[in-house]
């Protein structure tokens, strides 16, 4: 996500600036983030994560403290971000719930040793991938989706066998302390740790050695997130977002279009980094949708959203100044109200939009969908390509051949046809970005191997020990390996 306040930068813009020292509330002093570090890595270093059974049983304490802390965490959860109950449910508690029955499902098989065909020159013998876990992660957390940004990384790491650090975002305070009050009641303290806090947290931890970091957020953490972790080589997943577009062609149903489209760009008040970013339509075709989203948004909503108990809230006033200043872009064609004593702007759709606007300069991350013209798949995929990779597209049309083209031309995260975000209910289907929208992906079997080190391993019989590979180096050996290779 571009810079400011992208989908999920865990901090302000703050973020960057050099930070206090942290301070330990309860004591008073310094916390030591590399004695907790370090008491982590004595846990994996001692074996006791690489079992199925260790892994099976943390996951399943995971989704027992889900199960019955289940109103709590609806509770912070609307606290934080005014987010209703089922919403909650079905995009945080049941989503997690869902990531990690899909891992205890799949776990021993993937753990099984993977073999790979041995040549003829290395027989006998035998060859395999043998996946092993990495050792201490730190999953870096964000305010947007708190809970799922900070459990669902975690559950991956589980099942590969770390040990981890979590650090909740501190823009979503009630659900990180929850985190932090519950998360080592359920799983093994001295193999989980939580670290509350702002910049200084962040910065602290960072200068510890982590043999994984994954972070979700904007890209100027990202970058200091990479260049701390140059330092000791360790591997980093990225997730940051993006401009996700949506190409609505004419020939689609746009009844449909627009109840998707409205869903997944209102959600959570707009705060989700896949959600559709803007709309490329043609002139009678954005006439004909936008009367279709108006409709779709008064079933959703009601005639006031703001009264609407479906209807979430911007997250603090700072994101909320920002998005109230990009409804100056183009002309409002449906919404615009906002309150800023209730963190409350209105589902919101701008026309008459052009590349330059300040609503187009940055991942918008709120309730506001522009929509810009253009007048053919080919124009729009030609815009998309003018800008960075995002970490979603979407495409509307009943046209296979043009689902080709927009499939081989457009370079993304993910890619979802005559829908909007549903590929992040699909275990199996990986999630993460490209280019500027991140680096590395998790979820299903890609989570666990992306916090695994798939070893490669050769197992040799000692007889015959066969003479043809050792020194001299004779014409005939040379032809008869030439003919074996």
């Amino acid at each position: 996500m571009n810079q400011p306040a992208t989908q999920s930068d865990p901090t302000p813009k703050a973020q960057v600036e050099t930070p206090t020292a942290p301070v330990d509330t309860a004591t008073g002093t310094a916390p030591d983030y590399h004695a907790l570090v370090e008491r982590l890595r004595t846990s994996f270093l001692s074996d006791r994560t690489r079992s199925a059974d260790w892994r099976d049983e943390q996951l399943a304490a995971l989704k027992r403290m889900l199960v019955e802390h289940e109103s709590d965490f609806l509770d912070a959860l609307g606290e934080d971000l005014g987010k209703p109950a089922l919403e909650g449910w079905i995009t945080e508690l049941s989503y997690v719930t869902g990531e990690i029955d899909h891992y205890r499902k799949h776990l021993e098989r993937w753990m099984r040793p993977r073999k790979v065909s041995t040549p003829v020159f290395a027989q006998p013998g035998k060859s395999w991938v043998q996946a092993e876990p990495l050792g201490v992660v730190l999953v870096m957390s964000a305010w947007n989706y708190p809970l799922q940004i900070a459990l669902a990384p975690l559950a991956a790491a589980i099942a590969a066998g770390n040990c981890a650090v979590v650090k909740p975002s501190e823009l979503a305070p009630a659900t990180s302390a929850l985190i932090a009050r519950h998360l080592t009641d359920y799983l093994d303290p001295a193999s989980f740790a939580v670290v509350e806090g702002a910049v200084a947290e962040s910065t602290a931890l960072l200068r510890e050695r982590f043999d994984h970091i994954i972070y979700t957020g904007g890209g100027a953490v990202g970058r200091i997130v990479m260049t701390a972790a140059a330092k000791h080589l360790t591997p980093v997943t990225l997730e940051l977002g993006g401009k996700s577009p949506c190409i609505v062609l004419p020939d689609t149903d746009l009844e449909i279009a627009a109840r998707r489209i409205a869903w997944g760009r209102y959600m959570n008040a707009g705060q989700t980094c896949v959600a559709p970013d803007y709309v490329l339509t043609d002139a009678e075709t954005e006439q004909k949708l936008l009367p279709l989203i108006a409709e779709s948004l008064e079933r959703m909503f009601g005639k006031d959203p703001q009264a609407s108990d479906s209807y979430g809230r911007i997250v603090n006033h700072r994101h909320f100044d920002r998005l109230a200043g990009l409804l100056n872009s183009g002309t409002v064609a449906i919404g615009g109200r906002t309150d800023r004593d209730d963190r409350y702007i209105e589902p919101t759709v701008l026309t008459g939009v052009t590349p330059d606007q300040p609503v187009m300069q940055e991942e918008i991350f709120g309730p506001i969908l522009p929509i810009l013209r253009t007048d053919s798949l080919e124009a729009a995929i030609e815009h998309i390509r003018g800008g960075d990779k995002p970490l979603a597209a979407y495409l509307f049309t009943r046209d296979e051949a043009a689902q080709e083209r927009f499939l081989a031309a457009v370079s993304a995260g993910s890619v979802c046809l005559n829908d909007v975000i549903m590929f992040s209910a699909v275990p199996e289907l990986p999630f993460g970005g490209v280019g500027e929208s991140g680096m590395g992906a998790y979820k299903g079997e890609r989570g666990f191997l992306n916090f695994s080190h798939g070893k490669a391993v050769m197992k040799r019989s000692l007889w015959p020990d066969i003479a043809l590979r050792y020194a001299p180096y004779t014409r005939s050996k040379f032809s008869l390996l030439r003919k074996l290779r």
